[in-house]
């Protein structure tokens, strides 16, 4: 197995022993499910609720949707998000954000996503979040991302904005210099 996973993803062995070691201590089956994941991911926003962005995380990690992680998909996802290309990123980035799997972002799943994150930041960040911070952040997602203005965003328009935008770029390659 380890071969085999050192092959599809971009992490060495000793780095895969690593994460092993970690995962297996955190799942001692071998498998998450989602109540696990939900539970493992709140101790990293304990001022917050997480649970909905957990899940959306989650369903994101099992791509096979058979209702759990393994270590293999945990670790094939993470070589994408920590290791991919700026294309492979944005991909997995547009998969989470398409929560109904149609290939479409919509402004009901970005609302659903920005609101996850808004309950998992917490109710008393600073500054205080405004209630309607969530929808203005959509708007403005659409405004950039839907260059036909049909009220969808789909991965050409997605990765198109994405690359165009220094922001973005610059934030992606945030995640080189991880593990």
């Amino acid at each position: 197995g380890l071969e085999q996973l050192q092959e599809q993803t971009k992490f060495t062995r000793k780095e895969l022993q690593v994460l092993y070691r970690g995962f297996k201590n955190e799942c001692p089956s071998g498998i998450v499910n989602e109540e696990n994941f939900k539970q493992i991911y709140s101790q990293f926003f304990p001022q917050g609720d997480s649970s909905t962005y957990a899940t959306f995380l989650f369903n994101a990690f099992d791509t096979d949707h058979d209702g759990s992680v393994s270590f293999e998909d945990f670790v094939s996802g993470l070589s994408t998000i920590l290791r991919g290309t700026i294309d492979d990123r944005l991909n997995w980035a547009f998969n989470l954000y398409d929560l109904n799997k149609d290939g479409c972002i919509t402004k009901e799943e970005m609302l659903d996503i920005m609101k996850s994150i808004y309950d998992m930041m917490g109710k008393y960040t600073y500054p205080a979040m405004r209630e309607e911070a969530p929808r203005e952040h959509v708007e403005n997602f659409f405004q950039k991302m839907d260059r036909n203005k049909d009220g969808v965003v789909t991965i050409e328009e997605f990765l198109e904005s994405c690359q165009k935008d220094e922001n973005i770029m610059r934030s992606m390659q945030l995640f080189d210099s991880v593990i």
